[in-house]
């Protein structure tokens, strides 16, 4: 098992990508603690892990808040003795659109969550991280990659993630602490499946959106799940500092 003794806490835990990663992390042997806003899934979450001599636990919080991030990695660390892995996944699509459709408080709840998150995070688990030589796993973007239109604040936010990642990895690397960033493409997640609502038609608006992956279908939470278990494995002990698409080819084109 490649995370066999580790500790992992996964934010945005209760579904989609985040559920997946702390399932396969569970399966290659680590202790996990995932957390998010919804108590309801995070329970949901819970009872599919492996909880046999407490591997699992679930806290609520918002990432956003500097009280509740201190708060999750404090009570990782309690529960399980220290902390290995940090997967910073928790995000959200919300209230977004164009250049002048945008409105402020999409903006700010957007960047909060899905920039802001990810800085408290890596702030109050760098110390516990040092110890253990840990690392850090953010989920980005293709978007963080390339611009979409009506969708400015969440590429804003997704772009921060890939920088913050290249700085905080040069911060930690004298500490032999790796970071590194994955920018999925489209997944199929509860948040995509809203997203594409927007657009109008679902099976319309896929298979327009199609066109653009090479692979031609839309990827598994399990995709980016296994794509995350090989970044906080010792397999990737030479890797920091990398954005890597998993994405169908859409930024190959």
């Amino acid at each position: 098992m490649r995370l066999a003794d580790k500790i992992a806490l996964v934010t945005g835990g209760g579904t989609g990508i985040g559920r997946a990663i702390a399932t396969v992390f569970s399966k290659e042997g680590a202790r996990v603690a995932i957390t998010g806003r919804r108590k309801g899934l995070l329970e949901e979450t819970l009872s599919k892990l492996d909880q046999k001599g407490k591997k699992a636990i679930s806290i609520q919080g918002d990432v956003s808040r500097a009280k509740d991030a201190k708060r999750m990695v404090a009570e990782t660390v309690k529960t399980f003795g220290g902390l290995n892995i940090l997967v910073n996944n928790a995000g959200v699509v919300y209230k977004d659109g164009g250049t002048t459709e945008c409105q402020e408080e999409g903006w700010d709840v957007t960047l909060n969550i899905n920039a802001k998150g990810i800085y408290l995070m890596c702030k109050y688990a760098a110390p516990e991280l040092v110890k253990t030589e840990g690392n850090i796993v953010n989920i980005a973007s293709v978007l963080g990659l390339v611009g979409f239109p009506r969708s400015i604040a969440y590429c804003a936010s997704k772009g921060a993630v890939v920088n913050l990642t290249r700085s905080v990895a040069l911060d930690l690397a004298p500490k032999k602490v790796r970071v590194n960033c994955i920018c999925p493409g489209a997944v199929d997640t509860p948040m995509y499946q809203s997203w594409i609502r927007k657009y109008g038609d679902p099976e319309e608006v896929e298979k327009k959106m199609l066109e653009d992956y090479p692979l031609s279908w839309v990827g598994k939470p399990e995709d980016i799940a296994y794509a995350a278990l090989y970044l906080a494995s010792d397999q990737a002990n030479w890797v920091t500092g990398v954005a890597l698409p998993v994405d169908g080819g859409f930024t190959a084109r």
